[in-house]
């Protein structure tokens, strides 16, 4: 049987944006990953009101913490809930929502975040998005640059994510164990929110 690890919710190791990460170190594929960054209080990030193509700043995800009142902890996995979502199964899917930035995404890295996720169909904003401004800049430093980060610093993110638009910004853990795939970058994974209610 072949199947591709990142289609559908999957989880990208370390590995799938370079091969070393925390500035050298061999990065971690997804059989390496620490399973207690995959169970933890989760926290969302409302960003539907982005237009597609967006770029989110870090200046972005601080407005959007002091919204929320939340203060990130280490650990905490960061959900994204972007435009995407509602287009799920859409043939627009794929060129809608907003993208995670460099330095948004560094932001999240500096102050102990190791899993992120989006109900996008990447981290970063859709690709056309991205060819458009590559091709009026021949700025190189704008394709995936979200992912990038993980050059830097060893951190997963989801994508696929669906139903982020039924979480409240805070308050519920975040389940998303990845299948593990034999020294792949990525694995599937169901993952879930759990509610106190």
């Amino acid at each position: 049987m072949r199947l591709p690890s990142m289609m559908a919710p999957h989880l990208d190791a370390p590995w799938h944006y370079h091969s070393t990460m925390d500035r050298g170190i061999p990065s971690m594929r997804i059989d390496d990953v620490p399973l207690e960054w995959c169970f933890q209080p989760g926290v969302k990030l409302d960003f539907r009101h982005f237009p597609n193509g967006y770029v989110v700043t870090a200046a972005d995800v601080e407005t959007e913490l002091k919204r929320i009142n939340h203060e990130l902890k280490p650990l905490e996995i960061v959900i994204v809930n972007t435009a995407a979502g509602q287009r799920f199964g859409e043939i627009d899917y794929v060129a809608t929502g907003c993208g995670m930035g460099y330095e948004a995404t560094m932001y999240l890295l500096d102050r102990g975040i190791r899993v992120t996720g989006t109900d996008g169909w990447s981290w970063d904003a859709p690709f056309v998005h991205t060819a458009k401004k590559y091709s009026e800049t021949k700025d190189a430093s704008l394709i995936w640059e979200g992912h990038k980060a993980g050059r830097h610093t060893g951190y997963c993110h989801i994508e696929k994510l669906h139903n982020l638009e039924d979480l409240p910004s805070t308050g519920f853990m975040v389940s998303c164990f990845p299948v593990k795939i034999e020294r792949a970058s990525a694995g599937w994974t169901r993952a879930v929110a759990i509610i106190d209610e």
